[in-house]
């Protein structure tokens, strides 16, 4: 199913604050590329093995965001994607990639290397799609950024050590040329995560390098250069306590002619989280980022836009899956197999797997964690479910944990399970150890995880459980988060039921309720 576009809340606008503070929205949105397309901002991120993928999330003010649609309905790259028993695809897909928009035809367009091979290029009318193919490149058009050109012309920078401009087709869909246009030199190592702008008339590539520094190279001879290169920021303080450098990211200008900097931080356990500031450009043509006592600002004034038409959606809330389609918050764990689940007033789950392994089992369905400490709590039915299946709430990464439901010999039992671990090829090293059990009935139970993604020492998930949806009673040890970067996603709360002996049985999850501290 494929979501529709949102209706706007008729809630009033607030009047604006002053100032705001970073993070800007404390959720795992890497790799951010972003664009004003007239008073509406749009954001697009990375997502790995996660379906649907490249999220694009919608602001009026750069500050308040909402997810609105995904660039990429399925990943549609090879049989591992697919989580069948043909492979898994953890930490492949969607990668740094572009989103822009082209005046002239009313098209978004979004493209993306997939597996160091070639590069993906859907298009849409709106961000909230449909969104559809347009062409594949047979062309690795690495950690890329789009340029629309003045002249309508579509440009995209990408490589990594080398940076390249491709020169697109008329209809932005096949590449004309290519042409190496900078290469790094030794003194500043290799630079990637490629976004190109004109401004002014000069053209401009920003680059990162991973994790601690952002240059900027800078053309006043065309796309093809020559360019030179000059540092965004090195090293500059962070706006998140205990995270890394803000790094990567793209510019945008805001109608008043305001320059903006999204930029996001290492904040694992959570993931790379998107950070705001100003930039203002000097004499010289060069962009220079505003900081607050030498790093990156927690607050900055408030940016100066139009009031905006509405407010966006909150990320706290309850979704009570009350239509057919999923609301573009969710993203399944691989693509998953449509004829196993269905929404409507509640979320019903059938066993897509028979497995003991959580990290291959089909249709497990995924939120982000909101930082830095939020709570995720469902209303299981588990009425539905056959001896051997497995159906709970999880946190989500290389090491993981869950508080569910066991069947077995026609009886129910709520755990709790944790050590379930990958290794570093993402191999499933432990389908992991039940710490906590006692006896179920009544084919109802409410499930609770507590997760505390703040960066650094702590890293705490807690899990609880109710029988009448009011008393929580905690269940089970502390799980304390991973926070080693390799596996980039960070952790995510997921809904999942699978089988153990055969397929056949189902679960119902009445709504899903995010809320904060």
């Amino acid at each position: 199913p494929t979501t529709p576009p949102t209706t706007p809340p008729t809630t009033p606008p607030t009047s604006p604050p002053t100032t705001f503070s970073n993070p800007v929205l404390w959720e795992d949105l890497a790799d951010a590329d972003i664009l004003r397309v007239g008073d509406t901002y749009c954001y697009s991120a990375s997502t790995m093995h996660y379906s649907p993928g490249a999220p694009i999330l919608r602001s009026y003010d750069l500050v308040h965001w909402e997810f609105a649609g995904h660039s990429v309905p399925s990943l549609d790259f090879g049989e591992k994607y697919n989580l069948n028993g043909n492979g898994r695809a953890y930490v492949n897909g969607v990668w740094a990639s572009f989103l822009n928009y082209r005046k002239s035809n009313g098209k978004f367009y979004w493209g993306g290397c997939i597996d160091f091979n070639k590069t993906y290029m859907y298009t849409a009318s709106s961000v909230e799609g449909p969104w559809t193919r347009g062409s594949v490149i047979n062309n690795c058009y690495y950690d890329a950024g789009m340029l629309v050109d003045d002249n309508d012309t579509m440009y995209v920078a990408y490589g990594s050590g080398t940076h390249y401009v491709a020169q697109l087709s008329a209809d932005g869909l096949s590449q004309v040329r290519s042409q190496a246009v900078f290469t790094d030199p030794s003194s500043t190592g290799t630079t990637e995560g490629n976004r190109m702008y004109k401004v002014g008339g000069a053209y401009y590539i920003l680059v990162d390098h991973p994790a601690n520094a952002e240059y900027v190279l800078k053309s006043t001879n065309g796309p093809f250069g020559p360019y030179t290169e000059q540092p965004l920021l090195n090293n500059v303080g962070t706006p998140i306590v205990g995270g890394g450098v803000p790094h990567q990211g793209g510019i945008v200008q805001t109608q008043n002619g305001d320059w903006y900097y999204m930029a996001f931080v290492d904040s694992y356990p959570g993931g790379r989280v998107p950070v705001l500031a100003p930039i203002k450009w000097n004499s010289s043509g060069w962009p220079v980022l505003q900081t607050v006592n030498g790093g990156w600002g927690t607050t900055y004034p408030y940016p100066n836009v139009p009031t905006p038409p509405r407010e966006v959606k909150s990320p706290t809330g309850t979704d009570t899956f009350a239509g057919p389609a999923l609301g573009p918050e969710w993203e399944w764990n691989h693509n998953p197999d449509n004829t196993k689940w269905s929404a409507n007033n509640g979320l019903t789950l059938q066993t897509a797997t028979v497995t003991n392994d959580l990290y291959s089992a089909r249709n497990t369905l995924t939120h982000r964690i909101l930082g830095p400490t939020s709570t995720a709590t469902v209303p299981l039915d588990y009425s539905g479910m056959h001896d051997g299946d497995r159906a709970g709430l999880a946190l989500l990464r290389n090491s993981s944990a869950w508080i569910g439901v066991r069947r077995d010999n026609g009886a129910a039992r709520l755990v709790m399970t944790n050590n379930i671990t990958m290794d570093g090829s993402w191999n499933t090293t432990s389908t992991g150890t039940e710490v906590a059990s006692t006896a179920l009935s009544g084919g109802k139970v409410w499930l609770r995880v507590n997760a505390d993604i703040h960066p650094g020492t702590g890293r705490q998930g807690h899990f609880s459980y109710s029988t009448d949806g009011v008393n929580f009673t905690a269940f089970g040890p502390g799980f304390t988060m991973d926070n080693s970067w390799q596996f980039f996603m960070g952790y995510r709360f997921a809904l999942f039921d699978y089988a153990t002996q055969a397929l056949g049985g189902s679960v119902k999850v009445g709504q899903f309720t995010l809320s904060t501290p």
